[in-house]
């Protein structure tokens, strides 16, 4: 999505409440919405539903109460927290498959993926190899595959979770390129670093229900 296309409404969270079978609700009454060119970092301890809100988002899994509502024609793309691609291809060739699977002539899309690389600093690694990166270059990577996939709404689970601080915060950086694309992004994070790459953020925890001393949440 272009940066024009800034203000398009992308997702909206409606009253959404959440629990797995046999368990106390996670969060109740989550309510945002988030057009092109925002970013929103959830956030909250180990185990408050962080990753379960993106799948919520991305219609994976259905919500206990309340609605997600996608905006039609919406492309989404998810991020996962380890960073995955083939050992033995190139950096070039992991970012430009995006475009080649829609059908651009290899040349066309390896300019492309090489100018998206430039911007998200891998210029140095556009020959090497997927297993030759670090892992901060290889979580940049899986952002600017992302990027190329064109996507609407981009959903990035704890990208710097398990990196070192100079990675984690060149990561957190490139975060901050994402909504000058053009498309709304939603980050789980609980690195503090990455909560000030986003225009807002939404802490699980102010969603947990309030529970009476000894009292059952569903009870």
């Amino acid at each position: 999505m272009s940066s024009n296309s800034r203000g398009v409404m992308i997702v909206q969270v409606k009253d959404v409440s959440h629990r797995f079978p046999e368990t106390d609700l996670l969060y109740e009454h989550v309510n945002f919405e988030l057009e092109t060119g925002q970013t929103l970092a959830v956030t909250g301890p180990s185990g408050s539903g962080k990753s379960t809100l993106l799948s919520l988002i991305a219609c994976w899994e259905k919500p206990y109460s309340g609605r997600v509502d996608i905006r039609k024609g919406s492309r989404v793309c998810w991020v996962f927290q380890n960073p995955y691609g083939p050992k033995y291809r190139t950096v070039r060739d992991i970012a430009s498959f995006p475009f080649i699977a829609h059908g651009m002539p290899r040349p066309q899309a390896n300019e492309k993926a090489e100018e998206t690389l430039v911007e998200f600093g891998l210029k140095t690694r556009i020959e090497s190899l997927f297993c030759d990166l670090s892992g901060g270059e290889a979580q940049r990577l899986m952002l600017v595959r992302a990027i190329c996939c064109e996507p609407d709404l981009l959903l990035v689970d704890e990208p710097t979770a398990q990196l070192d601080m100079r990675s984690a915060h060149q990561v957190a950086d490139s975060l901050r390129l994402l909504a000058d694309r053009g498309m709304a992004v939603v980050i789980a994070t609980h690195d503090p670093f990455v909560w000030q790459s986003c225009d807002r953020v939404l802490n699980l925890e102010e969603y947990v229900p309030l529970v009476e001393e000894g009292v059952h949440a569903l009870a």
